[in-house]
Protein backbone atom coordinates (compact mmCIF):
# COMPACT_ATOMS: atom_id res chain seq x y z
CA UNK A 1 0.00 0.00 0.00
CA UNK A 2 1.07 3.63 -0.93
CA UNK A 3 2.44 5.28 1.64
CA UNK A 4 -0.72 8.26 1.80
CA UNK A 5 -3.25 5.74 1.01
CA UNK A 6 -2.33 3.92 4.37
CA UNK A 7 -2.14 6.91 6.24
CA UNK A 8 -5.86 7.46 5.01
CA UNK A 9 -6.61 3.66 5.91
CA UNK A 10 -5.42 4.70 9.40
CA UNK A 11 -7.37 7.92 9.62
CA UNK A 12 -10.56 6.51 8.71
CA UNK A 13 -9.96 3.86 10.69
CA UNK A 14 -9.25 5.95 13.85
CA UNK A 15 -12.13 8.14 13.11
CA UNK A 16 -14.72 5.35 13.01
CA UNK A 17 -13.62 3.85 16.57
CA UNK A 18 -13.48 7.95 17.99
CA UNK A 19 -17.28 7.90 16.74
CA UNK A 20 -17.84 4.56 18.12
CA UNK A 21 -16.76 5.49 21.55
CA UNK A 22 -18.49 8.64 21.85
CA UNK A 23 -21.85 6.92 20.31
CA UNK A 24 -25.02 7.01 22.46
CA UNK A 25 -26.83 4.33 23.08
CA UNK A 26 -30.63 3.95 23.55
CA UNK A 27 -32.61 1.08 23.76
CA UNK A 28 -35.92 -0.24 25.75
CA UNK A 29 -36.18 -2.01 28.92
CA UNK A 30 -38.92 -4.18 30.76
CA UNK A 31 -38.87 -6.42 33.99
CA UNK A 32 -41.18 -8.98 35.78
CA UNK A 33 -44.45 -9.09 33.02
CA UNK A 34 -45.03 -11.66 34.69
CA UNK A 35 -48.33 -12.56 32.79
CA UNK A 36 -51.01 -15.44 34.19
CA UNK A 37 -54.01 -16.12 32.91
CA UNK A 38 -55.23 -16.20 36.68
CA UNK A 39 -57.37 -13.14 39.23
CA UNK A 40 -55.26 -10.64 40.79
CA UNK A 41 -53.38 -11.47 43.99
CA UNK A 42 -51.87 -9.09 46.03
CA UNK A 43 -50.32 -6.47 44.35
CA UNK A 44 -49.71 -8.39 41.50
CA UNK A 45 -52.60 -7.99 38.51
CA UNK A 46 -51.46 -11.10 36.51
CA UNK A 47 -53.64 -10.81 33.43
CA UNK A 48 -53.41 -6.83 33.28
CA UNK A 49 -49.45 -7.16 32.21
CA UNK A 50 -50.41 -8.00 29.02
CA UNK A 51 -52.48 -4.75 28.29
CA UNK A 52 -49.31 -2.92 29.84
CA UNK A 53 -47.31 -5.10 27.53
CA UNK A 54 -49.09 -3.85 24.40
CA UNK A 55 -48.89 -0.57 25.69
CA UNK A 56 -45.58 -0.44 26.12
CA UNK A 57 -44.63 -1.47 23.08
CA UNK A 58 -46.48 0.62 20.97
CA UNK A 59 -45.29 3.62 22.84
CA UNK A 60 -41.11 2.35 22.20
CA UNK A 61 -42.09 1.79 18.84
CA UNK A 62 -43.19 5.20 18.52
CA UNK A 63 -39.93 6.17 20.07
CA UNK A 64 -38.33 4.04 16.96
CA UNK A 65 -36.38 2.23 19.78
CA UNK A 66 -33.35 0.76 18.27
CA UNK A 67 -33.81 -2.38 20.67
CA UNK A 68 -35.27 -3.71 23.43
CA UNK A 69 -34.05 -5.60 26.48
CA UNK A 70 -36.16 -7.92 28.96
CA UNK A 71 -34.94 -8.83 31.86
CA UNK A 72 -37.05 -11.62 32.35
CA UNK A 73 -39.90 -13.22 34.30
CA UNK A 74 -42.32 -12.95 30.96
CA UNK A 75 -44.64 -15.69 32.92
CA UNK A 76 -45.63 -16.34 36.37
CA UNK A 77 -46.63 -20.41 36.62
CA UNK A 78 -47.41 -21.70 32.87
CA UNK A 79 -45.60 -22.20 30.12
CA UNK A 80 -49.27 -21.90 27.80
CA UNK A 81 -48.91 -18.62 29.08
CA UNK A 82 -45.49 -17.40 26.75
CA UNK A 83 -47.35 -17.46 23.63
CA UNK A 84 -49.56 -14.84 24.15
CA UNK A 85 -47.04 -12.58 25.97
CA UNK A 86 -44.24 -13.42 22.59
CA UNK A 87 -47.57 -12.24 20.63
CA UNK A 88 -47.06 -8.94 21.96
CA UNK A 89 -43.66 -8.83 22.07
CA UNK A 90 -43.29 -9.63 18.36
CA UNK A 91 -45.36 -6.43 17.68
CA UNK A 92 -41.99 -4.71 18.48
CA UNK A 93 -40.55 -3.61 15.30
CA UNK A 94 -36.75 -4.30 16.62
CA UNK A 95 -34.94 -6.80 17.75
CA UNK A 96 -35.61 -8.05 21.80
CA UNK A 97 -33.56 -9.69 23.52
CA UNK A 98 -34.16 -11.88 26.26
CA UNK A 99 -33.21 -13.40 29.40
CA UNK A 100 -35.25 -15.95 31.59
CA UNK A 101 -36.35 -14.97 35.23
CA UNK A 102 -37.03 -17.86 37.48
CA UNK A 103 -40.79 -18.21 36.90
CA UNK A 104 -40.74 -18.65 33.55
CA UNK A 105 -38.95 -22.38 33.89
CA UNK A 106 -42.04 -23.11 35.56
CA UNK A 107 -43.25 -26.28 33.68
CA UNK A 108 -40.28 -26.48 31.35
CA UNK A 109 -38.58 -29.75 31.46
CA UNK A 110 -35.65 -29.05 28.82
CA UNK A 111 -33.85 -25.20 29.19
CA UNK A 112 -33.28 -25.62 25.72
CA UNK A 113 -36.62 -25.16 24.50
CA UNK A 114 -37.31 -22.04 26.35
CA UNK A 115 -33.91 -20.32 25.04
CA UNK A 116 -35.15 -21.15 21.74
CA UNK A 117 -38.75 -19.64 21.66
CA UNK A 118 -37.42 -16.93 23.58
CA UNK A 119 -34.69 -16.07 20.67
CA UNK A 120 -31.94 -16.82 22.74
CA UNK A 121 -28.48 -17.94 21.00
CA UNK A 122 -27.66 -19.72 24.17
CA UNK A 123 -28.56 -19.77 28.39
CA UNK A 124 -25.98 -17.00 28.87
CA UNK A 125 -24.69 -14.35 25.69
CA UNK A 126 -23.56 -11.35 24.81
CA UNK A 127 -24.04 -8.68 22.03
CA UNK A 128 -22.38 -5.28 21.00
CA UNK A 129 -23.69 -1.80 20.31
CA UNK A 130 -21.22 0.42 19.11
CA UNK A 131 -18.27 0.31 21.93
CA UNK A 132 -20.93 -1.16 24.34
CA UNK A 133 -20.70 -4.81 25.44
CA UNK A 134 -23.67 -6.35 26.54
CA UNK A 135 -23.13 -9.06 29.02
CA UNK A 136 -26.71 -11.24 29.50
CA UNK A 137 -26.11 -13.09 32.08
CA UNK A 138 -28.40 -16.19 33.13
CA UNK A 139 -28.69 -15.84 37.12
CA UNK A 140 -30.95 -19.12 37.12
CA UNK A 141 -28.46 -20.94 35.52
CA UNK A 142 -27.68 -22.79 38.77
CA UNK A 143 -31.00 -23.18 40.67
CA UNK A 144 -33.43 -25.12 42.30
CA UNK A 145 -35.87 -24.69 39.57
CA UNK A 146 -33.95 -24.96 36.26
CA UNK A 147 -33.51 -28.81 36.09
CA UNK A 148 -30.11 -28.97 37.17
CA UNK A 149 -30.56 -32.83 38.68
CA UNK A 150 -27.84 -35.13 37.29
CA UNK A 151 -25.50 -32.26 36.02
CA UNK A 152 -22.31 -30.73 37.44
CA UNK A 153 -24.99 -27.84 38.42
CA UNK A 154 -26.61 -29.73 40.87
CA UNK A 155 -23.62 -29.77 42.79
CA UNK A 156 -22.52 -26.38 42.61
CA UNK A 157 -25.93 -25.63 43.75
CA UNK A 158 -25.62 -27.92 46.95
CA UNK A 159 -22.22 -25.66 47.40
CA UNK A 160 -23.45 -22.82 46.82
CA UNK A 161 -26.53 -23.21 49.33
CA UNK A 162 -24.06 -24.30 51.87
CA UNK A 163 -22.13 -21.60 52.17
CA UNK A 164 -24.91 -18.92 52.34
CA UNK A 165 -26.10 -21.17 55.49
CA UNK A 166 -22.37 -21.11 56.56
CA UNK A 167 -22.79 -17.30 56.50
CA UNK A 168 -26.13 -16.52 57.53
CA UNK A 169 -27.05 -15.38 54.21
CA UNK A 170 -30.85 -14.59 53.17
CA UNK A 171 -30.73 -15.64 49.65
CA UNK A 172 -30.74 -19.03 49.95
CA UNK A 173 -34.71 -19.16 48.49
CA UNK A 174 -36.02 -21.61 46.34
CA UNK A 175 -36.85 -18.39 43.88
CA UNK A 176 -33.11 -17.62 43.74
CA UNK A 177 -30.08 -18.89 41.20
CA UNK A 178 -26.80 -18.49 40.50
CA UNK A 179 -24.28 -18.44 37.66
CA UNK A 180 -21.86 -21.76 37.32
CA UNK A 181 -18.41 -21.69 37.59
CA UNK A 182 -18.11 -22.69 33.06
CA UNK A 183 -20.25 -18.94 33.42
CA UNK A 184 -18.09 -17.40 35.35
CA UNK A 185 -14.77 -18.33 33.03
CA UNK A 186 -16.90 -17.35 29.96
CA UNK A 187 -17.39 -14.02 31.76
CA UNK A 188 -14.26 -13.66 32.89
CA UNK A 189 -12.51 -14.60 29.23
CA UNK A 190 -15.29 -11.96 27.88
CA UNK A 191 -13.96 -9.17 30.04
CA UNK A 192 -10.42 -9.54 29.61
CA UNK A 193 -11.17 -9.05 25.82
CA UNK A 194 -13.73 -5.80 26.47
CA UNK A 195 -11.52 -4.27 28.98
CA UNK A 196 -8.01 -4.98 26.04
CA UNK A 197 -10.22 -3.41 23.36
CA UNK A 198 -11.69 -0.72 25.57
CA UNK A 199 -15.29 -1.49 25.40
CA UNK A 200 -17.80 -0.22 28.02
CA UNK A 201 -19.75 -3.20 29.66
CA UNK A 202 -23.07 -3.23 30.70
CA UNK A 203 -24.32 -6.10 33.14
CA UNK A 204 -27.62 -7.01 32.47
CA UNK A 205 -29.47 -10.28 34.73
CA UNK A 206 -32.78 -11.44 36.08
CA UNK A 207 -31.44 -11.66 39.91
CA UNK A 208 -29.94 -8.62 41.21
CA UNK A 209 -26.53 -8.41 42.75
CA UNK A 210 -26.95 -6.63 45.93
CA UNK A 211 -29.42 -4.07 47.08
CA UNK A 212 -32.59 -6.63 47.23
CA UNK A 213 -31.82 -8.70 50.76
CA UNK A 214 -33.06 -12.12 50.19
CA UNK A 215 -33.34 -11.82 46.00
CA UNK A 216 -30.04 -11.03 45.09
CA UNK A 217 -28.13 -14.54 43.06
CA UNK A 218 -26.92 -17.02 45.44
CA UNK A 219 -23.68 -16.48 44.28
CA UNK A 220 -23.77 -12.45 44.05
CA UNK A 221 -20.89 -12.14 45.76
CA UNK A 222 -18.41 -13.92 43.98
CA UNK A 223 -20.16 -12.38 40.84
CA UNK A 224 -19.37 -8.71 42.02
CA UNK A 225 -16.14 -9.68 43.20
CA UNK A 226 -14.96 -10.06 39.64
CA UNK A 227 -17.04 -7.63 38.04
CA UNK A 228 -14.84 -5.30 40.50
CA UNK A 229 -11.51 -6.13 38.77
CA UNK A 230 -12.35 -4.59 35.71
CA UNK A 231 -13.02 -0.81 35.45
CA UNK A 232 -14.76 -1.31 31.52
CA UNK A 233 -17.68 -2.59 33.53
CA UNK A 234 -19.72 0.44 33.85
CA UNK A 235 -22.98 -0.42 35.41
CA UNK A 236 -25.55 -3.02 36.47
CA UNK A 237 -29.36 -3.58 35.49
CA UNK A 238 -31.26 -6.70 36.93
CA UNK A 239 -35.25 -7.01 37.96
CA UNK A 240 -36.89 -9.47 40.17
CA UNK A 241 -37.33 -7.11 42.88
CA UNK A 242 -40.66 -5.94 41.37
CA UNK A 243 -40.01 -2.72 43.67
CA UNK A 244 -36.95 -1.72 42.42
CA UNK A 245 -34.05 0.48 43.58
CA UNK A 246 -30.53 1.19 43.38
CA UNK A 247 -27.47 0.72 44.98
CA UNK A 248 -23.70 0.87 44.65
CA UNK A 249 -21.49 -1.82 45.30
CA UNK A 250 -18.27 -0.91 45.87
CA UNK A 251 -17.67 1.08 42.51
CA UNK A 252 -20.42 0.03 40.11
CA UNK A 253 -24.09 1.23 40.06
CA UNK A 254 -26.44 -1.82 40.73
CA UNK A 255 -30.24 -0.50 39.14
CA UNK A 256 -33.17 -2.71 39.74
CA UNK A 257 -36.44 -1.96 37.45
CA UNK A 258 -39.51 -1.89 38.62
CA UNK A 259 -41.76 -4.94 37.58
CA UNK A 260 -44.31 -4.52 34.98
CA UNK A 261 -47.16 -6.71 36.67
CA UNK A 262 -47.36 -4.95 40.34
CA UNK A 263 -50.46 -2.57 40.16
CA UNK A 264 -53.87 -2.90 38.60
CA UNK A 265 -53.04 -0.03 36.07
CA UNK A 266 -50.17 1.57 36.05
CA UNK A 267 -46.77 0.29 33.80
CA UNK A 268 -43.40 -0.02 34.21
CA UNK A 269 -40.93 0.20 31.33
CA UNK A 270 -38.03 2.59 30.34
CA UNK A 271 -35.43 4.16 27.86
CA UNK A 272 -31.79 3.50 28.61
CA UNK A 273 -29.48 5.77 27.43
CA UNK A 274 -25.78 5.22 27.78
CA UNK A 275 -23.50 7.88 27.21
CA UNK A 276 -19.63 7.49 27.61
CA UNK A 277 -19.78 9.23 30.98
CA UNK A 278 -23.21 8.42 32.20
CA UNK A 279 -26.08 6.06 32.15
CA UNK A 280 -29.76 8.41 31.61
CA UNK A 281 -32.92 5.89 32.12
CA UNK A 282 -35.74 7.75 31.34
CA UNK A 283 -39.04 6.15 33.57
CA UNK A 284 -42.48 5.32 32.72
CA UNK A 285 -45.05 4.89 35.21
CA UNK A 286 -44.03 3.24 37.97
CA UNK A 287 -39.94 2.91 36.96
CA UNK A 288 -37.93 5.51 38.33
CA UNK A 289 -36.01 7.67 36.33
CA UNK A 290 -31.97 7.69 37.11
CA UNK A 291 -29.01 10.12 36.22
CA UNK A 292 -25.62 7.88 36.77
CA UNK A 293 -22.26 8.91 36.53
CA UNK A 294 -19.64 6.50 35.80
CA UNK A 295 -16.49 6.19 37.60
CA UNK A 296 -17.66 8.58 40.31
Amino acid sequence: MKPMLKYFAIMVLLLTSWQSRGQVIKFGLIADIQYADVETRGTRAYRNSLQKLENAVADLNRQQMPFLVNLGDITDRNAADLSPVLKELRKFRKHVYNTTGNHDYKGIRKNDSLYKVLGMPAEYYSFKKGNWRFVMLNTNEVAAYSNVEGTFREKELEGMMDRIKATNGRNGEEYNGGISSRQMEWLKALLDEAQRKGENVLILSHHPLGYAEGLTALNDSEIVALLARYSCVKALLAGHHHKGGFCMLGTLPCIIAEGMVETNSENAYGVVELHPDKLVLTGSGRMTSRTIEFNK
